[in-house]
């Protein structure tokens, strides 16, 4: 364990107390409102409240009419004085949530509905913001698949319950767009370079994995998930210590196996600490051919499987995010998706889900093709702001107090 002693559990940098607030979601236009309850199913106790993630079919990939519920049932549940904390889980057996639904928004763009795409991106980076700065103890039970968005609506809360059959993934790179949804936050705080090496390579990590680098606060089997939903059912409180003691009645102390990437933590370092893609690429090439170790082989592979343009802003996403609070994270991250829906620069996002997950041919097309063409002003051009005919993300920090 000598190798993983410094991969402690970073401390939970969303919640904040105080200060009465109130919070307008945005409307949702695409759903009526029986399907949106249907999407996002609600499970009530005597002083606690549960959202379900409900759409087993995409494995819970949030929608936007599932965005606008989600803040509209939070906000009401904030201001119920009867509501002493709230939950979320997914309603399926394999996932907790795969993240956005891309393949919704790929539709929209192929339809010419950008502006739909627009307020999608409002709505949940608007609840991401929400569930950050949320006045009471939130625990997120994030059993199986937790991709991209998925973690961006559950890692900002207070309490984050991992099992042994979670696996944790932020594969947007290989889709042509970027780590989005708070990921440039919580990425970038991660141990070392770990961020970095999760979001370019899109590597999948577990649950005793996530518990070793702090993106969650506890571990169970999956076994035992009811039986800490039943004890979380019953209780009648709103303080923290004594939701925080009874997750940890039925949780588990767990390390990484020996066949862990975060016992390559030394190497993640060393060839992940460049200023440039390019000579992180470079880096890892020359110690592949001199070392023979299939690791540098197997993570160039992932990079090089990626789209040029989404690696570059990417990187330095992440590297601005360590500077910068929850919200300004979301605001950034929010001009640079509507970069990539935008198309004007590349199509990368509308083909690598073209590739991916609709014609799945693999074989996506880059535009530019290689590192080498991306220039800097075009990845400039990916955090600049938007200008006076697109607004900016506007997100409620008068009333609600972002982190420092």
């Amino acid at each position: 364990m000598q190798k993983l002693k410094f991969l402690v559990p970073i401390s939970r940098c969303l919640h904040r107390n105080g200060f009465v607030r109130s919070f307008s979601a945005l409307p949702s236009y695409t759903q009526p409102d029986y399907l949106q309850e249907e999407e996002v199913l609600v499970e009530g106790r005597a002083n606690s409240r549960k959202a379900i993630l409900n759409r087993p079919s995409s494995l819970n990939a949030v929608t936007a009419s599932m965005a606008a519920r989600l803040n509209r049932l939070y906000e009401s549940w904030e201001e119920n004085s009867d509501i002493g904390f709230v939950m979320m889980k997914g309603g399926s057996q394999g996932a907790f949530c795969s993240g956005t639904d891309v393949v919704a928004l790929y539709r929209l763009l192929n339809e010419g509905k950008t502006e739909e795409c627009k307020a999608f991106f409002e709505s949940l980076y608007k609840f991401v913001y929400v569930l950050g700065t949320y006045l009471k103890p939130h625990v997120a039970i994030m059993d199986g698949v937790v991709m991209g968005g998925g973690a961006g609506i559950s890692l900002p809360g207070m309490f984050r319950v991992v099992t042994d059959k979670t696996v944790f993934s932020s594969p947007e790179v290989q889709m042509g767009f970027h780590p989005d949804v708070g990921a440039s936050y919580y990425l970038s705080r991660l141990p070392g370079y770990l961020g970095e090496y999760l979001a370019l390579t899109g590597e999948k990590i577990n649950g005793a994995e996530m518990m070793a680098c702090g993106l969650a606060t506890h571990y169970s089997l999956k076994e035992k998930l009811p039986w800490i939903e039943e004890r979380l059912g019953s209780l009648i409180t709103d303080d923290r210590s004594v939701i925080e003691s009874s997750l940890a009645q039925y949780g588990s102390l767990v390390y990484p196996d020996g066949t862990s990437v975060l016992h390559e933590i030394k190497k993640i370092d060393s060839y992940f600490c460049y200023d440039t893609v390019e000579e992180i690429v470079e880096a890892l090439e020359n110690k592949a051919a001199e070392s023979g170790d299939k690791w540098y082989a197997t993570v160039l592979n992932k990079i090089k499987e990626a789209s040029p343009l989404s690696l570059k802003v990417t990187l330095q996403s992440i590297r601005e995010g360590r500077f910068q609070t929850l919200d300004q994270c979301l605001a950034r991250e929010y001009r640079t998706s509507l970069k990539f829906i935008s198309n004007k620069i590349s199509n990368d996002f509308s083909e690598g889900v073209r590739a991916r997950l609709v014609d799945k041919d693999f074989a996506p097309k880059w535009g530019p093709p290689k590192l080498d063409d991306v220039s800097d002003d075009m990845v400039a051009s990916f955090f600049a702001p938007l200008g006076e005919v697109e607004p900016e993300l506007n997100l409620p920090v008068s009333v609600r107090e972002p982190d420092v």
